[in-house]
């Protein structure tokens, strides 16, 4: 998961052969390192085809999810692992290193209430038997915190490394997102800090989703902070300009972040790439 990638969501959300053919083409162009899959419809991807197409342009991946409401883990513990052990499977079957996001719930779950213990127990016990059997397989799990907006149970970086700490497997990691951060954290800075030893990857996403570098996220403090860690993980910019409803709904966008895909890679991604030279992250 080293180098610069970028999630699939810039060309597509429907990791068919369609999608899979002109997300990856894009990317080769683009120069990417590896790209993140996002896995919607596990069940339904051609993963030999997705594997052959990445073969085929030395280009590695990984794979991201958010569950659905029927698997979410704090509520369902025994059909998260069911659902997580299939796109674990599928993501192996594609070449794919990792799997990460919102593994431990959903895009929108939100109980109205602070988490509980037993959300949390269960949790822990979904991702224990999920990472167990990502072990298998060679594959990392990474646990994303996300936003209070999305999601009630793990917000910052602090509780994501309270979660993998507790479920103890070698093969689970801290995922962030700036986005996310500059809602959640007392400081960018500090979230990667307090993630240091567990951080593998990070979504470089701007404060409206749209083109890095024209909102207000502190890339300067984002850098310098991964500098400081030594950071040698996945960079991966992440801009939603294609969304099924549904994914709009959990993430709610109701307008356009950007103007188009090349907006976003001709300005964007030339400042992230920058900015990682100046810090020295690649």
């Amino acid at each position: 998961m080293e180098g610069f990638g970028v999630h699939t969501s810039m060309w597509t959300m429907n990791w068919d052969r369609a999608g899979a053919e002109k997300a990856i083409a894009a990317a080769v162009e683009y120069k990417m390192d590896f790209i993140e899959i996002a896995l919607l419809n596990a069940p339904a991807v051609d993963a030999a085809h997705t594997r052959a197409l990445l073969k085929k342009h030395n280009l590695r991946a990984v794979s991201s999810l958010g569950l659905p409401e029927p698997a979410w883990a704090s509520q369902r513990p025994e059909a998260a692992i069911d659902y997580l052990k299939v796109a674990i499977d599928k993501t192996a079957e594609m070449g794919a290193e990792a799997l990460s996001g919102v593994i431990f719930g959903g895009i929108g779950e939100r109980t109205g209430v602070p988490p509980t213990q037993a959300e949390y127990d269960n949790i822990a016990r979904a991702l224990t038997a999920a990472a167990k059997h990502a072990k298998t397989h060679g594959i990392e799990l990474g646990v994303e915190a996300v936003n209070r907006y999305e999601n009630h149970l793990i917000n910052t970086a602090r509780q994501a490394v309270e979660m993998i700490e507790r479920v103890g497997a070698d093969n689970i990691f801290v995922h962030l997102d700036t986005y996310h951060m500059n809602i959640e954290e007392k400081g960018a800075a500090l979230g990667i800090l307090d993630a240091r030893e567990h951080l593998k990857y990070i979504h470089l996403s701007e404060s409206d989703r749209g083109t890095p570098g024209y909102g207000n996220v502190p890339w300067d403090e984002i850098y310098a902070a991964l500098a400081a860690i030594s950071f040698k993980g996945g960079l991966a910019m992440e801009s939603f300009i294609n969304m099924p409803p549904e994914v709009a709904y959990g993430l709610a966008v109701w307008r356009p972040v950007a103007r188009d895909e090349a907006e976003v890679m001709g300005n964007g991604l030339p400042f992230l790439r920058n900015k990682a030279r100046q810090y020295g992250l690649i």
